[in-house]
């Protein structure tokens, strides 16, 4: 995973296949976004796999790194989850969609204002950025990612909250500097619970045409 410029590179081809092969299977449009989602994260294994080779620093793969692990996925994850809701889980899903966009937007504003620098510790990798509020926004961006995943009222998405949670948690409390790198690594793999998601999803009704009396 995100352990070293190989592991990010198989990780991340192995993931990209998986998100390719959840879109080609996908009957409802609503179920894009996130059917999407893993070919996203295995992307941003290979773009991690770049700043491995580089050596980290404050390069372009740095910076697209950050740019997707922050104020993308913060948004992506619960307007995804909003597109494939019932009418009635979608309206929970619209205040985590909510969360995610304020969050998002912080996030964006500190990437636009500060330098971004990855650093090379051991075996993870850490994206030191600065921001205000850390903290707060970790909150955030949990509560929009997991919390949208939780509330779903789809029982593989919730599954997958469940893992993604558990992840965050474990990453944490073992690697909080690389928090974010470990994470991210981790929720790619658990994407693939994804496929499953898309591959037993009910087509779509096809509305009959009305028959007129005379």
């Amino acid at each position: 995973m995100c352990w070293s410029a190989t592991a990010d590179l198989v990780a991340g081809a192995a993931i990209t296949s998986v998100g390719a092969a959840c879109v080609i299977r996908t009957r409802r449009a609503g179920d894009l976004p996130l059917a999407a989602l893993p070919l996203l994260l295995g992307a941003h294994q290979l773009v991690e796999a770049q700043v491995w080779h580089v050596g980290g620093g404050t390069g372009a793969a740095t910076m697209a790194w950050a740019v997707i692990a922050m104020p993308v996925l913060a948004v992506w994850v619960p307007l995804g989850v909003w597109c494939a809701a019932s009418r009635r889980a979608g309206r929970r899903a619209t205040a985590f969609v909510a969360v995610g966009a304020l969050t998002a937007a912080f996030l964006a504003h500190g990437l636009a204002t500060r330098p971004v620098r990855a650093e090379i510790r051991g075996h993870t990798m850490a994206y030191v950025i600065g921001l205000p509020w850390a903290e707060l926004l970790v909150a955030g961006y949990l509560i929009a990612t997991v919390g949208a995943l939780l509330f779903s009222g789809d029982r593989r998405l919730t599954a997958l909250g469940i893992l993604a949670g558990a992840g965050a948690v474990v990453c944490l409390l073992l690697w909080r500097l690389e928090f974010v790198s470990t994470w991210c690594a981790l929720a790619a793999v658990c994407s693939v619970v994804l496929y499953g998601w898309v591959s037993r999803r009910p087509a779509p009704r096809l509305a009959l045409p009305a028959i007129s009396r005379r």
